[in-house]
């Protein structure tokens, strides 16, 4: 049940994002929710490779390139899913930071501390 919830949560905090931000569009809700699953996939998966392969970049920013990998991430699945439209890169990084945001403070008030 929590997992469903933190995936609706997540599709919210994904039409929140384009609703704020002009240059990332979602058609439907039925396309937020295969966007929150697919990059929900691609950071469980993808990301943990990506933060190894550069962690030397990593250590030389002192962390501040783990937002560029976020950002690609989120433009690379705004670039193969149909209705999720991400406009670039500098757009893929805001809304990767904006969407990590609201879906924080979203589930900070909807789920319950353990």
């Amino acid at each position: 049940m929590r997992l469903l919830l933190i995936w609706l949560i997540n599709a919210a905090s994904l039409l929140a994002v384009a609703y704020l931000m002009p240059s990332i569009a979602i058609s439907s809700f039925t396309t937020a929710l295969v966007a929150a699953f697919v990059l929900g996939l691609v950071n469980a998966v993808i990301r943990p490779i990506l933060v190894v392969l550069t962690l030397p970049a990593t250590l030389l920013t002192l962390g501040l390139f783990i937002f560029v990998i976020n950002g690609f991430l989120f433009w690379f699945v705004g670039s193969f899913i149909d209705g999720f439209v991400v406009h670039g890169f500098w757009a893929g990084l805001w809304g990767a930071i904006v969407y990590s945001l609201i879906s924080w403070l979203l589930s900070a008030i909807v789920l319950p501390s353990d």
